[in-house]
C-alpha cells in the first residue's frame, strides 16, 4: 500500500519558525507550538502533495535527560511517533540527523513508504534523501521562510519538490513572544523599524515582516491590557486559558 511518512526536525521548526515570526531566534521557553494543529497541518500538507494516506508524523527533537512536556504532548499525539536525541552541555542537538537519516532509510527499504515529507535544513540529511531516492522514494522538502537562508542549499537542490512556510501559515499552530526593548517595544520590530528610517529597508517583503510584527504586538498589548482588567488571561474558542500569549 502507497502511503506518505513525515519527518519533522522540531529544532528547525522552533529555531527558524520563531525568526520567521519575531525577526530573530527565540528561546523553547518563548515560543509556543500547539501540536495537535501542527501534526493536522502537516499530515494534510503530505496527503494532498502525495496523494496517498498517511502512514504517521515522525517527531524529532533533542533532551538532555527526559521528555518535556511538551515532547510528552507530542508523542501522545495520533499519528505520532517521538523520537529523541540529546542536547549537549552547550545546548545543541546531538543524533537527531542521525535518527532522521537511519529511520528514513530503513522505511524506504522496508517497503513502509512511497513518499516522504521532511521539514529541516541540515545538509547531513542530503545522503539520505539522495539513497531512499535510489530506492524510488519520492522527497518532499518543507523550509521555513526564507529557505534560502534556513536550509541547506544542496538539501533543496536534492529533493524531488520544495515548499517554504512563511509567518502566516505558521500562525496557525505557533507563536513567539518578543522580548521587548528599553522603550518596551519588541526587539525585532524596533530593528525593523529603524532600517526603513535609515533608508536600509525597501519597500516590498521586508515591509510585510513589519507589518506582521506589528501584529504581535498588538495581540500582546491587548492580552496584557484583558489581564489587567479582568485578572485572568483570554480564553481560545476551545475555552482553554492561553497565558503563552500574554
Amino acid at each position: 500500500m502507497d502511503r506518505v511518512a513525515v519527518f519533522v526536525d522540531a529544532g528547525y521548526l522552533f529555531a527558524e519558525g520563531s525568526r520567521a515570526l519575531s525577526g530573530r531566534k527565540a528561546a523553547r521557553s518563548r515560543v509556543f507550538l500547539d501540536h495537535a494543529v501542527a501534526v493536522r497541518h502537516l499530515a494534510g500538507f503530505a496527503r494532498e502533495r502525495a496523494g496517498i494516506p498517511l502512514l504517521r508524523v515522525y517527531w524529532y527533537d533533542g533532551t538532555a535527560n527526559r521528555p518535556t512536556r511538551a515532547q510528552v504532548a507530542a508523542a501522545e499525539q495520533a499519528d505520532v511517533k517521538l523520537r529523541l536525541g540529546r542536547i549537549d552541555a552547550s545546548g545543541r542537538q546531538k543524533g537527531v540527523d542521525a535518527l532522521i537519516a537511519s529511520d528514513m532509510v530503513n522505511l524506504a527499504r522496508n517497503h513502509a513508504m512511497t513518499d516522504c515529507v521532511l521539514l529541516a535544513g541540515d545538509d547531513e540529511l542530503r545522503i539520505a534523501v539522495a539513497e531512499i531516492q535510489q530506492l524510488g522514494i519520492r522527497v518532499h522538502l518543507i523550509g521555513i521562510s526564507p529557505a534560502s537562508r534556513t536550509q541547506s542549499r544542496l538539501l533543496r537542490q536534492e529533493a524531488d519538490s520544495t515548499t517554504e512556510w512563511d509567518a502566516h501559515t505558521l500562525r496557525a499552530f505557533m507563536a513567539c513572544r518578543c522580548r521587548t526593548s528599553s522603550r518596551g517595544v519588541p526587539q525585532g520590530f524596533a530593528q525593523c523599524i529603524r532600517g526603513v528610517q535609515r533608508g536600509r529597508v525597501a519597500p516590498g517583503p521586508t515591509s510585510n515582516r513589519v507589518r506582521d510584527i506589528a501584529q504581535d504586538v498588538v495581540r500582546q498589548v491587548l492580552s496584557r491590557e484583558f489581564v489587567g482588567r479582568t485578572g485572568r488571561y483570554p480564553r481560545s474558542r476551545d475555552g482553554r486559558s492561553a497565558p503563552e500569549f500574554a
